[in-house]
């Protein structure tokens, strides 16, 4: 079965705001950026995720680590330093940001799938996030 949206999983909902040239797709990845599956998979294949690089812009993707370079999963604590970094990058592109222009960041369920963490231990890692990032659902509460 294809992928069609990682952060919908292809539901047909209409949540996935990466279609547009302002939303940047953020997924979970490796830092060695091996996007062989899941959410980096479909950035590789659709969204402009660069082979090679684990982290930060890629195309129209932000490549978050959650696995270290031979693919084991990071500690919390690491992830949360990565998400620490996204969540700075963002707020820098809201409007009225450092940056002129505004962008949109669609965040997948980092961490919630090949790393194996759960979304209770993830979510609040996300309690900052600019309001410019579209989290999974449940994830702003």
């Amino acid at each position: 079965m294809a992928l069609e949206c990682a952060w919908c999983n292809g539901n047909g909902k209409d949540c996935c705001k990466a279609q547009d040239s302002h939303t940047i797709f953020v997924f979970g990845s490796n830092l060695a950026g091996i996007h062989g599956a899941g959410a980096a998979l479909y950035a590789f294949k659709n969204k402009g995720a660069i082979y090679g690089r684990g982290e930060g812009f890629q195309g129209q993707s932000y490549a978050l680590p959650t696995k270290d370079y031979y693919i084991r999963t990071l500690p919390l604590t690491a992830i949360e330093q990565n998400v620490g970094s996204f969540i700075r990058c963002a707020q820098d592109y809201m409007p009225g940001g450092i940056v002129r222009h505004g962008l949109t960041f669609a965040v997948t369920k980092i961490g919630c799938g090949l790393a194996g963490y759960t979304e209770d231990q993830i979510k609040p890692l996300f309690k900052n996030a600019p309001e410019n990032c579209i989290l999974p659902p449940g994830w702003r509460e």
